[in-house]
């Protein structure tokens, strides 16, 4: 599946036979939070940034710092036996646990190119 994207915000595209319309939803952000619609590609595309702008211009009006598609945060679940290692090996090379997992997944991906 594609996916839209737009000064960093990130969306799907999604079509609905009962409606026949095209819809989607910024990814990575609450459930509907941002969502968008359209009868071709050109006109969700159009939705989806017309969605952006004023869901932004919503956040500066009222002050709020707008929240972004994958903001960098990911929680996740692992073994504690692994979680142990992890830990011992960040420390006998002086780094965070974050740090070690984010420059393992780095070195993956990069090999995954």
């Amino acid at each position: 599946m594609d996916k839209l994207e737009y000064k960093g915000y990130f969306g799907s595209i999604e079509y609905s036979k009962e409606d026949e319309c095209l819809f989607g939803k910024v990814t990575g952000m609450p459930d509907n939070l941002i969502s968008y619609e359209g009868n071709t590609a050109a006109e969700l595309y159009a939705d989806f940034k017309e969605a952006i702008d004023s869901y932004l211009d919503y956040c500066k009006e009222k002050g709020i710092k707008p929240r972004k598609s994958y903001n960098g945060m990911l929680n996740i679940r692992i073994p504690s036996e692994i979680h142990r290692r992890i830990a011992i090996i960040a420390d006998r090379t002086v780094t965070s646990i974050n740090a070690f997992i984010r420059d393992s997944r780095e070195r993956k991906l990069e090999s995954m190119r």
